[in-house]
């Protein structure tokens, strides 16, 4: 941040929203300063997006007052707001893939002579604006052949060249690996050093002090904190997300547990292109983690013993006898169920109730020939939202409104209502809050209790090492080994990944 008294260049003074039942925003101040990072962070549900909304003129206030460089607005879309100087990018940039790289930074203000497009002119502008963001590439080429972060950077670009003042980066990194992730925060401290003001929403605490000047944190529609990060301490800022100090109650643990008997056991389960044969067997009241880069074959595994990809070797075995698994519809009806990794494009389906996406797999077990009764439907849908603290003002209220940890839970609480006997949970506590990711941890240790089996795919080798009983380690679509009891643990677990250590035999 530069130094002495920056100009003030975004100030939300008492902004309020509030929904059917819900009060998203209850008067709101955020303040960002020119040449400064700013964390905006909270959990699922807390109102960072309905703010965004709302500063980008998507979602109408209630009261309160948007100012920028000292002068009040009131878009009333996200045109008018890039007009006023506050632009966004999300995580999924909003460009058309199809189109190249220079339609897609030029588009709606493309240079034309006689009514024709001056192709050249546009492509030359793009290559230069392009180069202040150190990015040499082809702008002829279209969009989709680049990387999400190349994406990223466009996106950025586009939004500085619209005159924008106000940077909001919307969960940037979410969909980046370390070494993206360092390309896109040299951008960002680009921008700050020319004085642009940056919003940065994100679920990565370590992120935030490794590139934010200053915090603000809401939770439950309230600002609840303002901080520089420097005096702020890891512990503190988790603390002041979740409303109380962080006590060993938050802390995920180690277990001990004695496994039950096979539910299920994968022999030589494979597919060619997808992942090399793998052995596995899955036991009662067991947690069995699967760790491993993207792309190493973690959820490919998981796909192909929930019947998702139709595997071309090996065989399955559910209480000792050889079972087909031609598709989900066999594994439900074997009392299997799979969270998938992308709950927005595989697992909730937005338009529809929260009641409704609960029993959506035991109806599809039951046929839709037959359909539920709506008395199961409301008992089900009461009970599993009180079992797992889903918050939502009823269950008529479409998933899609839910925070991400909640619309997390409704999914849990889907299967669930199956009564499965192996549930797979493909990156479980990816995209959810603080305080969602420890309530659905503690759920996953219940569940195991109960005398679930359980096989949970992280990203997070630290959430692995606690909670598995043992973990299979994936490596470029093979398994390369089972790491069990306490030899468990994030660095062996981080060589066995890497290949630096003894591979422990599956």
């Amino acid at each position: 941040m530069t130094a002495g008294a920056p100009l003030l260049l975004l100030e939300a003074r008492g902004v309020g929203k509030t929904y059917p039942g819900v009060r998203a925003l209850d008067g709101v101040d955020l303040c960002v300063r020119a040449g400064e990072i700013h964390a905006l962070l909270g959990e699922n549900g807390a109102g960072k997006s309905t703010l965004i909304g709302v500063l980008t003129g998507v979602i109408a206030k209630d009261g309160g007052q948007v100012l920028v460089d000292g002068v009040e607005i009131h878009p009333r879309n996200p045109a008018e707001a890039r007009a006023a100087g506050l632009s966004a990018v999300y995580q999924e940039a909003n460009l058309l893939p199809n189109l190249t790289v220079a339609e897609n930074l030029y588009l709606g203000r493309q240079p034309t002579r006689f009514g024709l497009i001056r192709r050249r002119t546009m492509n030359d502008a793009a290559r230069a604006l392009l180069a202040g963001y150190g990015l040499d590439i082809d702008v002829t080429r279209t969009l989709d052949s680049y990387s999400t972060a190349v994406r990223q950077v466009v996106a950025i670009a586009r939004a500085v060249d619209l005159s924008a003042k106000v940077l909001i980066l919307d969960e940037p990194t979410a969909s980046l690996d370390a070494e993206e992730t360092a390309m896109l925060f040299t951008v960002v401290r680009g921008l700050a050093a020319r004085g642009l003001a940056v919003i940065f929403v994100t679920h990565f605490l370590d992120q935030v002090f490794a590139l934010c000047d200053r915090l603000t944190v809401l939770r439950n529609g309230r600002q609840v904190g303002e901080r520089t990060v420097a005096d702020l301490a890891p512990l503190d800022l988790v603390a002041l997300m979740l409303g109380k100090p962080l006590t060993a109650s938050h802390l995920i643990r180690k277990r001990a547990t004695t496994p039950g008997g096979v539910v299920a056991r994968f022999t030589g389960l494979g597919r060619k292109r997808l992942v090399a044969p793998f052995d596995l067997e899955l036991r009662q009241g067991e947690i069995v983690g699967a760790a491993g880069l993207l792309g190493s074959g973690r959820t490919e595994t998981a796909l192909l013993m929930f019947g998702a990809e139709r595997a071309d070797s090996g065989q399955v075995e559910v209480d000792g006898k050889t079972v087909k698994l031609r598709g989900p519809r066999d594994a439900i009806a074997l009392g299997f169920g799979l969270l998938p990794e992308d709950r927005k494009a595989d697992g909730v389906v937005g338009a529809l109730s929260v009641r409704d996406n609960i029993v959506l797999a035991l109806q599809a077990r039951a046929g839709w020939t037959k359909p539920l009764p709506r008395r199961k439907q409301d008992e089900l849908a009461a009970r599993y939202i009180a079992l797992l603290d889903i918050r939502t003002p009823d269950a008529d209220k479409p998933i899609e409104q839910l925070s991400g940890g909640n619309q997390q839970k409704a999914l849990l609480a889907r299967w669930l209502a199956t009564e499965p006997r192996l549930l797979i949970l493909d990156e479980p506590t990816r995209g959810v809050d603080v305080g969602a990711h420890a309530e659905i941890v503690r759920l996953i240790e219940a569940l195991c209790e109960q005398g679930l089996a359980l096989y949970v795919i992280s990203s997070e080798l630290e959430e692995v090492a606690a909670y598995a009983d043992r973990v299979l380690v994936m490596r470029e679509r093979r398994a390369v080994g089972l790491v069990e009891g306490e030899a468990i643990s994030p660095g062996a677990l981080m060589a066995a990944i890497a290949g630096t250590a003894g591979e422990v035999a599956a």
